[in-house]
């Protein structure tokens, strides 16, 4: 990282369920793209504070003193102290839930709330806009009751905002103590003119939603406090109209300081699909469960053949990738890009994480629509022909396709879970149930052939390789082997001595032996890292997955928002906040505080019964 760049998980999320903004501790909004997650940005400056843009705020004798988020919600909340001095300043992507409705719906409005506590205090705030990733000059108008510029969108507030000689907007108040200023920027309409009134009334409109929201949050198992506000994490990165969950709502975060890994994760990767419906049923969230489970079958619903692993939130592809070449890049990382070409790849584990999920969501509500698992025959038939080719895997490596095994072990998954859906729902006889259980065996029995090595009794990355990879960490959570198999337990041990970094850090595998078409380092990977604390719990180790666990939690910041990897002095790393490692962390706690059964997280949706949700039944209305 260069001089005075703020750490990637040092960095406040904000969130109104169709776009986000990035604020550091000194409350700078550093990120804000527009009109949603994947959109030009208009605040870039994480990327180049001089050409991307931020908004600034400042309090003259005061300093940011604390910051956390106001109870559970995603209202964050920074406190400025000096001699005699203190200010609150609550900042917010506005949403509210409509009487007698659930969802939450957005305002299109950044709102900036400032409330001087005690002594008296002068405020200066500076929007340095820089429009579609700086590669547009801002050019304001004055207009009534504020300021709009040529993009769209409208700055208002009271008091209102001037001009400074460099012709960009400035708001300068003077609080004592009980007065408020409010600052505001109409993202969406351009039209919104935000007064103290309207100010006052969209905090609470958007703290009553996220309230209730998270009252409807049931957990209070272990980790519970970074479980809960996991959940919140994950509901500001579900897409509210399409019910679509993004990785990650920024784009080239770097996976090493200065690195070249700096890609755009602001899209949909159908790799998360088991994780979110479980994560959400399990936390009591059914309807952000099913939205997104609707997302991925319309996704099935395309003729038979190759399923792309990643979207757009509205179903199409992402741009093809660009550099940015006029900006800096994080830290001095670059380069910039736009756009991902993971679109083109083929990643066979995609199949597996669909049915997947789509037999939890079937198991724990008994909901799944007749003509949506015709949908999912068509993919289960595609896996059928494709699980004998090579495939660039669930890390998209850049160099030619190859037998991963983890990915064979998803196409198990697979043809595993359409079987049981089948029985499940009482459709055997319209599936080739019998074809489906004997490719599920052949599946097996080609990955303990070619993806488990006797010399080392471990399981491998790749056919004929002899190197190991995080990712074989699923192997016991999926069912495919129990977690005390010697296999399984060998593999463990492999990955924590040739993958461990001490702390409870994994890596994903080792750039060199992968040859990945990159080479360069990066940090270890937080998914993995949670991964390995379930296949602890998994292998009797209930202890050690617990102490794992804590650590890593604690080595969050203090907002409890976690990246994609993390370095041994514990330096956040990628795309921020990341919704992979939030659904890990998730998944670690459950298996974690129910350590005596068995896969606690994926053994709770196949079992759940009654309380609001659906019952195991098969759908000609008998009892299983």
């Amino acid at each position: 990282m260069g001089q005075g760049t703020t750490g990637i998980g040092d960095h406040g999320f904000l969130s109104d369920c169709h776009t986000a903004a990035l604020t550091t501790p000194d409350g700078t909004v550093t990120w804000l793209c527009a009109p949603r997650f994947d959109g030009p940005a208009f605040l870039s400056g994480i990327l180049d504070p001089d050409r991307g843009g931020e908004w600034t705020l400042e309090v003259q004798g005061a300093r940011p003193a604390d910051r956390a988020y106001v109870d559970e919600t995603l209202v964050l909340e920074t406190l400025w102290r000096g001699d005699g001095v203190e200010v609150a300043v609550r900042d917010l992507l506005a949403v509210r839930t409509p009487g007698g409705k659930e969802g939450l719906y957005r305002e299109g409005v950044l709102v900036r709330l400032v409330e001087c506590r005690a002594g008296t205090a002068s405020v200066r705030s500076r929007l340095r806009a820089r429009p579609d990733f700086g590669r547009s000059e801002p050019r304001w108008e004055s207009v009534d009751g504020g300021l709009r510029e040529a993009s769209g969108p409208l700055l208002s507030g009271a008091p209102g905002p001037g001009l400074t000689g460099d012709g960009g907007p400035e708001f300068l108040v003077e609080l004592s103590e009980g007065d408020t200023a409010v600052f505001a920027l109409d993202y969406l309409h351009g039209e919104r003119r935000v007064d103290l009134g309207e100010g006052r009334a969209l905090l609470r409109g958007t703290v009553d939603a996220w309230r209730a929201w998270s009252a409807r949050t049931d957990y209070d198992g272990a980790g519970a406090t970074h479980v809960r506000r996991s959940a919140l994490t994950l509901r500001g990165l579900l897409h509210e109209e399409s019910g679509a969950l993004i990785a990650a709502p920024t784009t080239s975060l770097p996976e090493w300081p200065g690195g070249t890994r700096n890609w755009d994760y602001r899209y949909v990767w159908h790799r998360d699909a088991a994780l979110v419906v479980l994560a959400f049923l399990r936390l009591g969230h059914e309807a952000e469960a099913g939205s997104y489970l609707s997302f991925l079958l319309r996704v099935c619903g395309r003729p038979k053949g190759w399923l792309p692993p990643v979207e757009t939130v509205d179903e199409e592809p992402p741009p093809e990738e660009e550099v940015l070449d006029h900006l800096s890049g994080y830290g001095g990382a670059r380069p910039v890009r736009t756009g991902n070409a993971a679109y083109s790849q083929h990643q066979l584990d995609v199949y597996g994480h669909i049915l997947d999920a789509a037999l939890s969501y079937e198991d724990a509500t008994g909901s799944l629509p007749p003509d949506e698992l015709a949908r999912l025959a068509t993919v289960v038939e595609s896996a059928r022909e494709l699980w004998r080719e090579p495939d660039e895997g669930m890390w998209e490596v850049r160099t030619d396709p190859r037998h991963w095994t983890s990915s064979k072990v998803y196409a198990w998954v697979c043809l595993d879970r359409a079987v049981q859906l089948a029985e499940m729902t009482g459709g055997e006889d319209e599936v080739p149930l019998e074809a489906w259980r004997e490719e599920a065996r052949a599946i097996r029995r080609d990955v303990l052939d070619h993806g488990y090595d006797p010399s080392t009794g471990s399981f491998v990355q790749s056919y004929g390789a002899a190197n190991v990879d995080g990712s074989l960490l699923r192997i016991p959570l999926l069912g495919f082997l129990d977690g005390t198999d010697p296999r399984v337990l060998r593999t463990l041990e492999r990955v924590e001595a040739e993958l461990g970094e001490g702390g409870g850090l994994i890596r994903r595998y080792d750039p060199e032996e992968t040859g990945d078409g990159i080479g360069t380092p990066e940090g270890a990977f937080l998914l993995c890292s949670f991964d390995m604390v379930s296949a602890l719990v998994l292998a009797g180790r209930t202890d050690e997955a617990r102490e794992r666990f804590e650590r890593l939690c604690g080595s969050g910041g203090e907002l409890g928002l976690l990246a994609e990897e993390m370095t041994a002095d514990g330096t956040q790393l990628g795309n921020f906040p990341q919704a992979f490692t939030h659904l890990a962390l998730i998944e670690a706690a459950v298996n974690v505080d129910g350590a005596a059964d068995r896969e606690a997280l994926h053994d709770w949706a196949r079992t759940r019964s009654g309380n609001g949700g659906g019952t195991r039944r098969r759908r000609n209305g008998d009892d299983d």
